[in-house]
């Protein structure tokens, strides 16, 4: 059952990712008509993602060279039956289940239209970026540019002279390791690490 704006209902009865899935590939349909995004979504696949912890969706894309946002890409290729096709390749939206847990369904749609954006980029040019042409769309289909943080980091690197945060990190890596061994841009101290409380 849907909404009076034609969006998908039965966001808070999800429980699966396949229902997640189906859900925002019916509300994609609905964003794309409402906001007239040029996309084709039978070349979008679907995924849902229990590991990610930092993006709550991503388009991934073939890499296709000389492709650059901004300059039209005319597709043309071949099917099995040798006839000419003037698709854009297949691309994949993987969606955060850790993200979708931490985003009302607000938060969650405007996610999906970020990721429309970035599907219609890659769509028209064979590539896509958070570039000047895309903030503009993206504000243009009110979509946040970045997407927020659902999950805390592990790590926080601060400035030993002014306490600023100036880094996160999810993980250890040399930057956590050798804190100290790093200036920050502030003023030009060095970092001290702190690890988030389990």
């Amino acid at each position: 059952m849907g909404h009076e704006d034609g969006s998908p209902g039965g966001y808070d009865a999800i429980e699966t990712g396949d229902e997640l899935v189906s859900w925002s590939r019916t509300y994609c349909r609905h964003a794309a008509s409402q906001y007239e995004f040029d996309v084709d979504l039978h070349r979008v696949q679907w995924e849902v993602s229990t590991r990610a912890k930092r993006r709550a969706a991503a388009v991934k894309t073939p890499n296709v060279d000389d492709a650059e946002v901004g300059v039209p890409r005319r597709w043309t290729g071949t099917s099995s039956q040798s006839v000419e096709l003037d698709i854009a390749p297949t691309c994949t939206m993987s969606l955060s289940w850790r993200a979708f847990e931490s985003f009302d369904r607000g938060e969650w749609t405007a996610t999906l239209r970020h990721e429309l954006v970035h599907v219609e980029q890659f769509q028209a040019f064979g590539a896509t970026d958070h570039g000047p042409a895309f903030k503009r769309r993206a504000e243009a289909v009110d979509a946040p540019v970045r997407v927020r943080r659902f999950a805390e980091p592990k790590y926080t690197l601060t400035c030993e002279a002014c306490g600023a945060d100036v880094a996160y990190r999810y993980r250890e890596c040399k930057l956590v390791r050798e804190s100290s061994a790093y200036r920050s841009a502030c003023c030009e101290a060095p970092l001290n690490c702190r690890k988030r409380q389990e």
